[in-house]
């Protein structure tokens, strides 16, 4: 099968879509049932290096500005090409894709995250979520959210759920970033994700606001935050208010390369959200050897194996999650009930290994060309 791919972040992009992108687009090409994967992006890169990181059968298109143009240029290469099936990475982009699919009378395999799902969608979308010969959710939490509103029949919409690169693993603290980072005799709170304003529900001013009441019970207590974004403003006023701010630490950037060393220093990682799709941080911690607390409203829940892989709290109640983080927080390396959950923790994530996810993908493609 020849694939044309519409995505809104492919290589060398950050951000857990992209990383979800990459990992599709890379099982694919490992399917035998592909022979090529054309990736027409709608945003460009920004790491250079990424393009050695493109599997072989892939090609992936600079992205066209605009999204009239993106469009005109999807819909042009459709037409000069053959293709055998269109996979479309976004909701918002089913318009479009669905009209390619249809014209071309090729199969359309949709791709849904999180919160761009969880809502009622135009007729535009909802036509051509109908007209979907696959589509895939990342939990099943979306895919619930998703039948809710969608005219879809259920066999059509299976889970695929995000992949952990097996780069994840536990490893020494780096002494060195420690005192860079000003962390020297602190247990580390750490959460990596994206301060967007439009991503406010991952939880970072929650875990800020029940501070007062962690330092209270853990007085060598401090919160490393890795990720950028628009919202940090809000969140340095939020630190500032509730008299934190010399212990809440705003790393910024951190390229996918350094950030298990981050993970290392950590005592707990913690991402308490609301709206979250799946949440690959939360397996990459746990495969680390970090215990972990997520939000259980969202598909967090299904990150975490219903608590298998990290503890649940109610996202909204502030002394369960200063509960939690605090039990964490206190957990001594020679606690072996403490030892045998994290090692338990790091065995359920073997079941989101990428061969597992290769496997999974190559069968939906098989079901796709059938």
């Amino acid at each position: 099968m020849r694939l044309l791919a519409l995505v809104t972040d492919g290589f060398g992009r950050p951000g857990g879509i992209a990383h979800y992108n990459r990992d599709l687009i890379s099982a694919l090409a490992q399917s035998r049932q592909v022979s090529e994967i054309a990736v027409l992006p709608r945003f460009a890169g920004t790491d250079a290096s990424a393009a050695d990181k493109v599997p072989k059968k892939v090609h992936e298109l600079a992205p066209s500005a605009g999204r009239a143009a993106w469009s005109a240029r999807a819909a042009a290469l459709a037409a000069e090409r053959r293709f055998d099936a269109v996979l479309c990475g976004h909701l918002n982009a089913v318009p479009l894709a669905a009209a390619i699919a249809g014209s071309c009378r090729i199969p359309l395999w949709v791709q849904v995250h999180g919160i761009e799902a969880w809502e009622r969608r135009g007729v535009l979308h909802r036509l051509g979520l109908s007209a979907a010969d696959l589509i895939t959710s990342v939990s099943r939490y979306t895919r619930t959210r998703l039948l809710e509103w969608a005219d879809v029949p259920p066999h059509r919409v299976r889970v695929l759920p995000n992949t952990v690169d097996p780069g994840y693993a536990p490893r020494p603290r780096r002494d060195g970033l420690v005192r860079h980072l000003g962390l020297t005799d602190r247990r580390v709170i750490l959460t990596v994700g994206r301060l967007s304003a439009t991503e406010a529900y991952k939880g970072h001013d929650r875990i800020i606001a029940a501070l007062p009441g962690i330092l209270s019970r853990a007085p060598d207590a401090a919160y490393l935050i890795v990720g950028t974004g628009d919202d940090r403003p809000r969140l340095e006023r939020l630190a500032s208010e509730q008299g934190v701010s010399d212990r809440v630490l705003f790393a910024g950037h951190v390229p996918d390369a350094e950030l298990p060393d981050y993970l290392a220093l950590a005592h707990v990682f913690a991402m308490p959200s609301t709206g979250e799709g799946f949440g690959i941080a939360f397996l990459e911690a746990a495969a680390s050897g970090l215990p972990v607390i997520g939000g259980n409203r969202d598909g967090s829940v299904d990150a975490l194996a219903e608590g298998r892989i990290g503890r649940l709290v109610d996202p909204d109640a502030q002394p369960e999650l200063e509960t939690a983080v605090i039990a964490a927080l206190r957990a001594d390396e020679s606690d072996a009930e403490a030892g045998h959950r994290v090692a338990a923790a790091r065995q359920e994530v073997q079941r989101f290994a990428f061969g597992q996810f290769a496997a999974h993908v190559d069968k939906l493609v098989h079901s796709l060309a059938c």
